[in-house]
């Protein structure tokens, strides 16, 4: 883990505008630079960033954050890569936290790794343009229809026939033999090192970062005892089931297009990027993981997949269909025809008539998967029960609440294509998901399983009025933190700092909204272990929500009104710093907020009071409150609360 020292040198030395002004351009506009959204199409800028708060806002479709989360965002990176990229443009030496001397190995083996792939793909790339290189792999490169800028995008290599071309390169660079072993480009042949893929064209296959982590070999022409391709290994960096080849390649465009197209060949990603269809990545001929679909599932939830139309393709699309329901994602299938591949099929018909195909022949994942088993199982009666049991299992393999439509469409239109009761599809689906949660309890200890229900949910008024009483006062609360945030370190007065004050003033009075009240309590303990908290420190803290909060407070349109004390009618003097101003008027009015709030409680009180004693209680409550708010009248002036 990057050290909290680290983390504290990297976002000291971001420059929004530098690593934004990168990817979009920026034009400066008073305080702040405007640009074109890079997360929509739009054609007037409404992308803005503000160099003071270090945070960026698109005013069209409304997503906002800082540094850390546009990387994110934009490039797909998660936090720790985006950190990464960051520190290695500002030359950010990273310093991790201690840990045990096996992860310690693992990251320096995965560093060697990474070097020796990168020197891999270099030589491999300027074999290509040697004379064997040339005649025997570019040519077939060329036989394909791969034209100069997609070989060079992806990198494509061809390794040489001679026994050992690449080894004497690597054993040259003084590489450790060990390694260079995990990376399956060499093997140990008689005690000595030998090409792994020699006579090989090389399709480097890259990480979400674009380093690359691993090779795939194709053969040229056919052979008949060799394998048509060669995988790397797995190893620390390598692991098949969790690498989506173009990933790298095709992240931003499957975002903007919000669908990701699943192929299963190299070839046929890079066939497709070649013709602008660029929202495509392979499975690399197997079987799709969870992982694969979770890659996925960062980008977009609409996953088409584009098989070859044969029996084989048509099983290969079906398996970790249930997985991909469990990920909730929405998932079609395509089926190129007349014993085509979507590489082939492409450079027959160009990309228009490609991506007009694949528009108008999307199948339903679940209603084909019904169709086929339908088929097999003919009128055959007990092969149809179990199409009804396998159909039903599927479907109670959409779980999440907010697929539950989904869901009920589809028992619905099973059950008709099944000429079976509705009901009772939906019996059996219950069924198989009361089945799958027990046997998933049945697996956690003892003091984890879950308490029998002695009653039911909720009812949805008390919800309903528990939410409201929440966010009641949440606009109030919020300009609080903004203060606390952004002026907590100031002085409010000798001796004491602004952060005090507040922490003073708000000993007797509860934050209600929990998240806001997460990142008051956070601020505090950080400032009371001598921390200096504040925007800019906690804008780029590792939680996420924490992070989000923070923008959401600070950001630019939601900072008070240059006639915020003509609309409280506040009277205070001009001589007290604006600083200390802002904290008094955000704290007393959050403060006679929640004086009212008492008062309109106190007030049903008495009116369903039976008794004189609670009576007298009740105005006598009516009055300490009434002086409390007259004291912070007269602190104020004249505050009007609505």
């Amino acid at each position: 883990m990057i050290t909290p020292q680290t983390i504290q040198q990297i976002t000291n030395r971001i420059d929004i505008i530098d690593v934004i002004g990168e990817f979009i351009k920026l034009k400066k506009r008073g305080a702040n630079y405007l640009g074109l959204c890079p997360f929509h199409g739009e054609k007037s800028p409404s992308f803005t960033v503000s160099p003071a708060k270090e945070i960026y806002k698109c005013f069209g479709c409304g997503k906002s954050g800082n540094t850390i989360t546009f990387l994110m965002e934009h490039e797909k990176y998660s936090y720790v890569e985006a950190l990464r990229w960051l520190a290695n443009r500002y030359n950010v030496e990273i310093e991790e936290t201690e840990v045990s001397a096996e992860v310690k190995q693992q990251q320096l083996a995965a560093d060697s790794l990474y070097i020796i792939n990168n020197f891999a793909q270099k030589f491999f790339t300027e074999q290509l343009q040697t004379d064997e290189g040339k005649s025997i792999a570019l040519s077939y490169l060329e036989e394909r229809g791969f034209n100069d800028d997609i070989i060079k995008k992806f990198q494509l290599g061809y390794n040489p026939q001679a026994r050992n071309s690449f080894a004497t390169a690597a054993l040259q660079q003084q590489f450790n033999v060990e390694v260079l072993l995990k990376t399956g480009l060499v093997t140990n042949r008689y005690d000595e090192l030998a090409d792994n893929y020699r006579g090989r064209i090389i399709f480097p296959i890259h990480n979400n970062t674009g380093k690359i982590i691993g090779f795939g070999a194709r053969i040229i022409g056919k052979a008949e005892k060799a394998p048509k391709y060669i995988n790397t290994p797995e190893n620390e960096i390598y692991v098949k089931s969790k690498i989506l080849y173009g990933s790298y390649f095709a992240r931003q465009h499957i975002d903007k297009n919000d669908e990701c197209l699943l192929v299963e060949g190299y070839t046929d990603v890079i066939s497709l990027h070649q013709a602008g269809i660029e929202n495509v990545v392979a499975s690399g001929g197997t079987s799709l993981t969870v992982e694969q679909l979770r890659l996925i599932k960062k980008y977009t939830n609409n996953l088409t997949i584009i098989y070859d139309g044969d029996s084989a393709g048509i099983k290969a699309a079906l398996r970790g269909l249930d997985m991909a329901l469990e990920e909730s994602l929405n998932v079609k299938l395509v089926l190129i025809p007349d014993k085509e591949d979507p590489d082939s099929y492409v450079n027959k018909v160009g990309a228009n008539a490609f991506r007009e195909f694949v528009a108008e022949n999307k199948k339903d994942f679940i209603l084909f998967q019904l169709e086929v088993m339908m088929k097999e199982a003919g009128n055959d009666v007990s092969k149809k029960n179990d199409v009804v049991n396998r159909i039903a299992e599927t479907l109670s393999k959409i779980n999440k609440a907010e697929d539950f439509t989904k869901q009920q469409e589809y028992i619905r239109q099973c059950s008709s294509v099944l000429r079976i009761d509705e009901t009772g599809l939906t019996t059996l689906v219950n069924k198989y998901k009361r089945d799958r949660v027990a046997k998933e309890e049945k697996k956690l200890p003892f003091e984890q399983q879950p308490p029998l229900q002695e009653s039911g949910e909720m009812p949805p008024d008390e919800t309903y009025l528990e939410t409201s009483l929440l966010q009641q006062d949440e606009l109030q609360e919020r300009d609080v933190l903004r203060v606390l945030l952004e002026l907590g370190l100031k002085p409010y007065k000798e001796g004491i700092t602004i952060a005090q004050y507040i922490f003073s003033e708000l000993e007797e009075f509860h934050i209600e909204s929990p998240a806001l009240e997460k990142l008051y309590e956070l601020y505090r303990r950080q400032y009371e272990a001598g921390l200096e908290p504040g925007a800019k420190t906690l804008l780029y803290h590792e939680d996420a929500d924490i992070r989000n909060l923070v923008v959401s407070i600070t950001l630019f349109p939601y900072e008070l009104s240059s006639r915020w004390d003509e609309k409280t009618e506040t009277v205070v003097s001009v001589n007290k710093d604006t600083s200390v101003r802002d904290a008094e008027l955000s704290v007393n009015y959050m403060k006679l907020r929640k004086i009212k709030k008492m008062f309109d409680q106190n007030q049903q009180d008495m009116e369903h009071s039976k008794s004189f004693e609670d009576q007298m209680r009740f105005i006598e409550i009516h009055k300490h409150l009434k002086k409390i708010e007259m004291d912070l009248m007269n602190h104020l002036g004249s505050v009007i609360i609505k």
